[in-house]
C-alpha cells in the first residue's frame, strides 16, 4: 500500500471517529504524600496548596487530617474533546456520616491539553475519611490503565 493510501486511510479514520488519540504517560510518576502546611486541622478545614507542591516519595501515609497523598504525572497526546480519564479510588471502606460505606471513589476529569501535570490525589479533611488500611490509586483513560499505585495509611 503506497504512503499515500495509508495518509489517507489514517486522516479518513481520524474524520470518522473510529480512530482516536490515546494519552499516554511521559517520563516517572511521581507518588506519595504532598508536603504542605504542617498545620493541626480541624475537620472540615482546609490549606491552600500549590499545584507544584514537592511529593515525599512514599507508600506509607500518615492517619491525619490534612494529609494529601497521591500521584502527579505527565501525560503527552492530551486533546480536549477525547475520552477523559476515570480516577479511581479504592479505599479500605469509608463510611460517611450516612451510614454509607465507600470501597470505590470515581472522579471523571476531562483532559486539559494545556496542564503541564496532572494529578490524582486525596486529602483527609474530615474525620470519617481517615481510614488505615490499604489504598489503590487508578488513573484510566477508558479501559487503559496508565498508572497506578498502592498506598498504607497508618
Amino acid at each position: 500500500m503506497s504512503f499515500f493510501r495509508l495518509t489517507s486511510l489514517a486522516a479518513l479514520l481520524l474524520a470518522s471517529g473510529l480512530a482516536s488519540a490515546q494519552v499516554r504517560v511521559e517520563g516517572p510518576v511521581e507518588y506519595g504524600v504532598f508536603a504542605g502546611a504542617k498545620a493541626d486541622l480541624q475537620a472540615g478545614e482546609r490549606v491552600l496548596r500549590r499545584s507544584n507542591e514537592t511529593i515525599e516519595r512514599t507508600d506509607i501515609v500518615p492517619a491525619k487530617l490534612g494529609t494529601k497523598f497521591g500521584l502527579r504525572y505527565q501525560l503527552l497526546g492530551k486533546v480536549e474533546s477525547e475520552q477523559p480519564l476515570t480516577l479511581l479510588y479504592f479505599t479500605p471502606g469509608i463510611q460517611t456520616p450516612d451510614g454509607q460505606r465507600h470501597d470505590k471513589l470515581e472522579v471523571v476529569q476531562k483532559l486539559v491539553p494545556g496542564a503541564p501535570q496532572d494529578v490524582m490525589a486525596f486529602e483527609f479533611t474530615e474525620n470519617h475519611e481517615v481510614v488505615r488500611g490499604e489504598w489503590r490509586f487508578m488513573v484510566f483513560q477508558g479501559d487503559r490503565l496508565l498508572a497506578q499505585q498502592r498506598f498504607t495509611v497508618r
